[in-house]
């Protein structure tokens, strides 16, 4: 019995070992915007067969992770400046309501942690460290939505993040940010206070500033 149900386990475990770790890669400014993908390049590196990579890829497709063009070139999107500031917009308005909802459950644990990875966010500046930076970033915005305890939400706010993970890392690029931004220490103190305007101002500035960069 086990050798029987064997291969089809196997499959679906080696198609959502391929789509997490991609969907990571992605998010987190790993790959450059419009950078090339084939199903053999990727069926190779993770020693699966084309199936389960054709799945992961379309499966990433449907999220906006990746474009498929009319000839089946598959790429990270280039985005151009409506997307991008449609995007952004969508960060400002989901993102201050999960903060506003995590509010009255922020509690000292909450706080502290989110100054760890802060720090953890300091450090990949100080480094130049891109992927490290966008990664702890997100780790802090995710953290405190998580109180929210509004998974449609963060699940809609990560699609966001998906689709942004490249531009990110070449906003990351152009800026060659030093030091984390002054925003997460507003959002920190918002939080100590109990204070949701501040809050609620402090993660809208946080979220959109570094994308009108990319805009302009």
């Amino acid at each position: 019995m086990l050798t029987q149900t064997r291969p089809q386990d196997t499959g679906l475990a080696a198609h959502d070992r391929l789509y997490r770790s991609l969907r990571m890669q992605i998010m987190h400014g790993e790959l450059a915007p419009g950078q090339a993908l084939t199903l053999r390049g990727l069926a190779r590196s993770y020693g699966v067969s084309m199936t389960p990579a054709r799945e992961a890829l379309r499966r990433l497709a449907a999220e906006g992770a990746l474009t498929i063009s009319s000839s089946g070139r598959v790429s990270t999107p280039e985005l151009g400046q409506e997307r991008i500031e449609e995007l952004a917009a969508l960060r400002a308005l989901i993102e201050t309501e999960l903060a506003s909802r995590a509010l009255p459950r922020a509690h000292l644990a909450l706080i502290e942690r989110l100054q760890t990875i802060n720090m953890a966010n300091a450090e990949a500046a100080v480094k130049q460290d891109a992927v490290g930076y966008i990664r702890t970033n997100l780790e802090f915005h995710r953290t405190l939505y998580l109180r929210a305890q509004a998974p449609a939400m963060l699940a809609i706010a990560e699609t966001v993040w998906l689709q942004l993970g490249p531009t990110m890392r070449a906003l990351y690029a152009r800026l060659r940010r030093s030091e984390p931004p002054q925003h997460h220490r507003m959002i920190i103190a918002a939080l100590k206070a109990g204070d949701e305007p501040a809050l609620r101002l402090a993660v809208r500035t946080d979220v959109t500033q570094g994308l009108r960069h990319m805009a302009g």
